[in-house]
């Protein structure tokens, strides 16, 4: 058990753990602000498509 905690505590003072750490925390703002930036705009897109639809219907 004493040699678990002796890795365990070297892994976290190590600096590769602190730097995949903080491109995790990266991903995950990264990952929030794309869904912001889709809820956001989402109505706005979904009226574009309908009427691209509309536009492309009434041509044929």
């Amino acid at each position: 058990m004493k040699k678990f905690a002796v890795k365990v505590l070297q892994r976290l003072q190590s600096e590769r753990g602190a730097s995949a750490i903080e491109y995790a925390l990266l991903v995950g703002l990264i990952a929030v602000a794309i869904i912001a930036l889709v809820m956001g705009i989402g109505g706005q897109l979904v009226n574009v498509f309908q009427k691209v639809n509309t536009g492309l219907s009434s041509v044929s």
